[in-house]
């Protein structure tokens, strides 16, 4: 049986490796770490499944990489490709993933290195695993800190977090709080590393991780919805999370790239919601929105 995931890496000049990394994660990658060797160059590595287009992928790099020098970058290199096994996805992620200190309250850590003191945190740990979330990506950073402060605030009965990934949001919210969510994502592998993170936690009772497609999921108008996608996704799920987030709740949309986010706003504003507040972490914003229904309004 073949690999189901491959691997891209890609040197890069250390002045463009953010950039880089930001359009790695648009192309679709499951993880992506950052190492330096010797020389002092700086080398990506991102993991895609299997089903994702590698020569597209390539080709993309590619591109972006004459745009960068062009624009004066030294090109440091051409994307190479191979299949990795899992031992391999879970070393890069031991080696990268550190315990990490998110807003007032939280600490994300791996199991490995769950710290004996937390200084009076809340303690999220995570086995990232073959799934996206752990807290290092400026999108998931900048959901918990929003979740953080609209926890604290509305103290929500229920939440739903669609595409969750590792779990991480959904853990966040039930140990900020929020008595029960259910987290939905449409990969399999991703539901199977929340479970067993949400286990991790202690949170099997108030947290319940299902395989669905957030389209077209069956679940009642929840106060709290999050979903940390693409703006794309976003702009596509705009109906349907007009459905799932009740009248006067909360919506968290992360994934978006700065220049996006007035994009996603209008069109969330079709559906009535209310830009409330936005956080911006090394180039992508996080947006939460109030839910006013159109008809709801005088």
């Amino acid at each position: 049986m073949g690999s189901r995931y491959w691997e891209l890496t890609v040197a890069v000049p250390p002045d463009a490796s953010e950039g880089l990394t930001n359009f790695v994660w648009e192309l679709g990658a499951l993880g992506v770490v950052e190492e330096e060797n010797s020389s002092e160059r700086a080398q990506l590595r991102a993991f895609f499944p299997d089903v994702a287009e590698r020569s597209a992928i390539v080709k993309s790099i590619d591109v972006y990489l004459g745009a960068l020098q062009s624009l004066g970058f030294a090109r440091a290199g051409a994307p190479v490709v191979a299949a990795v096994a899992d031992e391999d996805w879970a070393q890069a992620w031991r080696a990268h993933f550190a315990p990490m200190a998110i807003g007032h309250r939280l600490l994300v850590a791996p199991p490995w290195e769950t710290p004996p003191d937390a200084d009076g945190r809340l303690v999220l740990t995570l086995e990232p695993g073959r799934a996206f979330g752990t807290g290092q990506h400026g999108t998931t950073a900048g959901c918990l800190e929003l979740l953080e402060t609209i926890v604290e605030r509305a103290r929500p009965a229920r939440a739903i977090d669609l595409g969750t990934g590792s779990g991480i949001l959904a853990i966040a919210a039930a140990r900020l709080g929020v008595p029960m969510i259910l987290a939905i994502d449409s990969d399999p592998d991703a539901i199977a590393a929340a479970t067993a993170n949400v286990e991790r936690n202690g949170l099997a009772r108030r947290v319940t991780c299902e395989v669905g497609d957030a389209a077209i999921v069956a679940a009642a108008a929840a106060p709290l919805v999050l979903a940390n996608l693409l703006a794309a996704a976003h702009r596509a799920l705009a109906p349907s999370y007009a459905r799932l987030v009740a009248a006067g709740g909360t919506l968290v949309a992360g994934g978006c790239l700065d220049g996006e986010a007035d994009d996603v706003t209008a069109v969330l504003a079709g559906q009535g919601f209310q830009r409330q507040t936005a956080r911006s972490i090394d180039g992508w914003t996080t947006l939460a929105y109030e839910h006013a229904p159109l008809h709801d309004r005088a």
